[in-house]
């Protein structure tokens, strides 16, 4: 049935219990409900008496007769858990609706669990409980696998519940026992499938939801005990066969995308038909006409016995063709909406590669199957190993916060392992975290031998021999120009030391530039930056220009990002909080870290003239301390410090936060702020730069105030974003402060400019060229063996020796005297047909034909 889409009411919480035939169970857990830690006025109960056939109603009616929380809904006919479940849907009044089985016994706080993992984020469309044996000891539900024939299946099931199963997690779907939906989610997508009557429902609705956009989640804290009934086997086990069959295959065909549907639904066809035989004693053999012996006794009768667990399949399978007028209806409505790729959702399936049954014949059929229909390669996650030397944990700064993005990014279709030889102090349930030693070889060693992609930032090559020796696909993060940041950063460290600190990270950075197959940079400007330095080193060859012209398949901008999720407060930070801040001041918010080369001194300033006539203007810088305890506090923090209390603006317009803000808490001091600042010094750092702190500004749709230079610098100017100022100005300063705080137009203006540019920045349009990269990784055309040219060597500027290399034209030479030659094509194709497979060699073809059409059109 369609679901209609009526009013909820916000807070409640709407409970559907289907009963068929188990009238006791259903008014035991009704009453079990009523012990639940939720206000009685906010919980809905709808019982759906789903035609059992027996005074089950009656029974029921009497039960709850003048209980306002509880209503008796009566269907004449049986629906099945999946209409019965919608019945129950379509009259709820509550903003999540839930299906609890009657014979299930609620945790106390079996709700407020479920309801707090909603209020994590919006595209949250469902949570799934854990749900237990009646006495709590052993697992019944925790989360799902689903097999690539559709078969879902629980995972851990009767095994003791432990921590194992104690953090909220992303999953495919939960299980209908015990499941909590938005009542306006369960309308948009039509509710549970009716024509499944019952089992793997919620595993299709759970794929469904997954597919378009939403999320899953797996609440620990929701806790249901469950006593299961033998109710089905009473009507013959061949008829769950029957059902588990058809529904796997609906599951399928609605679900998987076009390439996928093509290699695995017949598979699945063929696994159906060796299940089927194999729970049988019969030989498929029997009508092989060697096998033909007229004298035989049975030969020539025109039937056979047959099981009915046989014949199950087979009737499914003809139900299933009987339906696929519908089901095509309903994929192509499915698959014209849908907003993940399967590669995304794979990773949630578990281990699809399981038989879910046992015996010889059917396992070597199995794997036959598997193997003929290539349907391991579909399912292929790569491993990649993201590499930070920066702290994780709920005190992040820019570099770990990137990785932790990036990682999060690659994991919706790859396995991700986020390694760090800082503080590993955050788990994911996305991908895993790890902590090594610096210099640990051994212990890198173990995490280079699991990847196929390897991608760091920083020093990470520098530190670690394992990852030099490595000659597994390696990409770069240099979105950060260490060498032109120490050019401020080590100036208050003497000549000596300045000159030895920018050599080095010159050094650490050529290393880097002559090795990784792959970069991402921040900007437009600093790729043309990188490209300069890439020349200077070879990496600027005919085998690179050959296989891209462009050099985008070497070095692509992929600046810090944003969360698509807007930011949303959640308690008082600082207004109110902060001595000396109140709740109608004006809070100009500094939203990082305070480094040499930004120009404090000139903000503080301003903000003392503005404040001779703006009374109420409040500065708040938002950290001091680097959570990366490697990180040292600065000169210019103590220079600032000590001119907001000779200016007498020390706690009565300037305010210092003495720590560093939680990563999932700075919205909360975000959105308290009218204005976002950064103002810096006008030197080649800037020039380059990328202030991570605006991407901050943007997610919360604060207008902005900087200083002129630099890439965001000019975005602002550019776009309306706010206003662009002169290094150094403090009058300038000032007014641009006073114009975004209190003029109201301006103001205006800039926020609204602010929300059209923010969608530019989310992490999911940043990070597109990473997990391009990653969908079809492959080693830099000049490192492919054979291939015409070869990075510099620099493996002796570190030790201050010069090495002069064969250049790139020479080894070009020695192949060709010609730029486009067979010789250069048939080892450019070797390399992609190798490295790609032949889909990307004909990639690489059909661009050529399409490049060379177009310089002779």
């Amino acid at each position: 049935m369609k679901i209609p889409t009526q009013k909820t009411e916000s807070g409640v919480v709407s409970v559907v219990i289907v009963n068929f035939r188990g009238a006791d169970d259903t008014i035991e857990c009704v009453r079990q409900l009523g012990e639940v830690d939720w206000p009685a006025a906010d919980l809905d109960i709808v019982v759906v008496e789903n035609g059992s056939g027996d005074d089950s109603l009656a029974r029921l009616t009497e039960a709850f007769q003048g209980d306002a929380r509880v209503r008796v809904v009566e269907s004449a006919e049986n629906l099945g858990f999946a209409g019965g479940s919608n019945l129950g849907a379509s009259l709820a009044r509550g903003e999540f609706v839930a299906f609890l089985n009657s014979d299930a016994k609620p945790d106390a706080a079996w709700i407020r669990g479920a309801v707090a993992e909603f209020d994590t984020s919006p595209a949250i469309a469902a949570v799934g409980s854990k749900v237990l044996d009646w006495n709590g000891n052993v697992v019944d539900f925790v989360g799902g696998s689903l097999s690539w024939f559709g078969m879902g299946y629980k995972d851990h099931e009767n095994e003791p519940d432990d921590e194992r199963f104690a953090a909220p997690r992303d999953i495919l779907y939960g299980t209908g026992s015990a499941l909590f939906v938005r009542a306006s989610v369960f309308a948009e997508v039509g509710g549970f499938d009716e024509r499944y009557f019952m089992f793997y429902e919620d595993v299709d609705l759970g794929w469904r939801l997954n597919l378009l956009g939403y999320r899953v989640r797996f609440a620990p804290a929701s806790v249901v005990y469950h006593r299961h009934h033998a109710s089905m086997r009473s009507f013959g086990p061949y008829r769950e066969s029957y059902l588990l069959e058809r529904n796997a295959l609906a599951t399928l065909y609605k679900n998987l995308s076009p390439e996928n549907l093509a290699r695995f639904l017949p598979g699945a066809m063929a696994l159906l038909a060796r299940r089927a035989v194999s729970k049988s004693d019969l030989d498929s053999q029997l009508f092989d006409i060697r096998r033909f012996d007229r004298t035989a006794e049975g030969e020539f009768d025109e039937t056979t016995p047959v099981s009915k667990e046989s014949l199950a399949g087979l009737f499914a399978l003809d139900q299933f063709v009987e339906d696929l007028e519908s089901l095509s209806a309903t994929r192509d409505d499915l698959q014209s909406r849908r907003r993940r790729t399967d590669a995304e959702l794979f990773r949630l399936f578990g281990n699809m590669i399981h038989p879910l049954l046992g015996g010889s014949s059917y396992l070597a059929g199995f794997r036959a199957v598997v193997d003929a229909f290539d349907i391991e390669s579909s399912s292929d996650r790569r491993h990649i190993l993201v590499i930070t030397g920066d702290s994780l944990g709920e005190k992040m700064a820019g570099p770990g916060l990137r990785a932790w993005k990036i990682s999060e990014a690659l994991s919706a279709e790859h396995d991700v392992r986020l390694v760090t030889w800082n503080a590993a102090n955050r788990q994911s349930d996305r991908f895993e975290v790890e902590h090594v030693q610096l210099q640990n070889e051994r212990q890198m060693k173990v995490h280079e031998q699991w990847a196929d992609v390897i991608f760091f930032q920083g020093y990470a090559l520098h530190h670690f021999t394992t990852l030099q020796k490595s000659q597994k696909i390696v990409v770069a993060d240099i979105y950060d120009p260490m060498h032109l940041e120490q050019l401020e950063q080590g100036r208050e460290f003497g000549t000596e030391r300045w000159t030895n600190i920018v050599r080095s990270a010159t050094e650490v950075l050529n290393q880097q530039l002559a090795r990784a197959d792959f970069f991402l940079c921040a900007s437009e400007r600093q790729r043309l930056f990188w490209l300069g330095q890439l020349a200077a080193l070879g990496r600027i060859n005919p085998a690179n220009y050959a296989a891209d012209d462009s050099l985008d398949e070497l070095i692509s901008i992929a600046p810090f990002g944003l969360d698509s999720t807007p930011p949303r407060h959640t308690r008082d930070a600082i207004r109110g909080v902060v001595p000396g801040i109140d709740k109608s001041d004006k809070v100009i918010i500094w939203g990082g870290g305070i480094y040499n080369w930004f120009d404090t001194l000139t903000l503080v300033r301003a903000v003392g003239k503005l404040a001779e006539t703006r009374k109420n203007v409040r500065l708040f810088f938002m950290g001091t301390a680097h959570p990366n305890p490697d990180v040292p506090e600065m000169a210019v923090v103590q220079k600032t410090r000590q001119l907001a209390a000779e200016l007498g603006l020390s706690g009565r317009n300037v305010f210092f936060n003495e720590s560093w803000v939680d990563l999932d808490d700075r919205q909360n001091y975000l959105l308290e702020a009218d204005v976002g600042v950064s103002t810096h010094f006008d030197h080649i750092e800037t020039t380059f730069s990328f202030r991570t702190r605006i991407l901050d500004y943007l997610w919360a749709g604060l207008p902005i105030v900087t200083t002129e230079g630099d890439s965001f610098g000019d975005l602002v100017e550019k776009e309306g974003l706010g206003v662009s100022v002169p290094e150094r100005d403090v009058d300038a300063l000032a007014d641009a402060l006073e114009r975004m705080l209190y003029v109201a137009p301006e103001r205006k203006a800039a926020q609204q400019a602010v929300a059209r540019v923010r969608e530019r920045f989310t992490w999911e349009e940043t990070l597109r060229p990473l997990v391009e990269f990653c969908r079809d990784p492959h080693p830099a055309a000049d490192r492919v063996l054979g291939s015409l040219s070869s990075p510099l060597d620099v493996s002796g500027v570190a030790a201050g020796r010069r090495t002069r290399p064969v250049t790139a034209e020479e080894k070009f030479q020695a192949i060709s005297t010609r730029r486009h030659g067979f010789r250069r094509d048939i080892a450019l194709a070797r390399h992609y047909l190798s490295n790609g497979g032949l889909s990307s060699l004909g990639g690489k073809i059909r661009s050529r034909l399409q490049h060379t059409r177009a310089t002779k059109g």
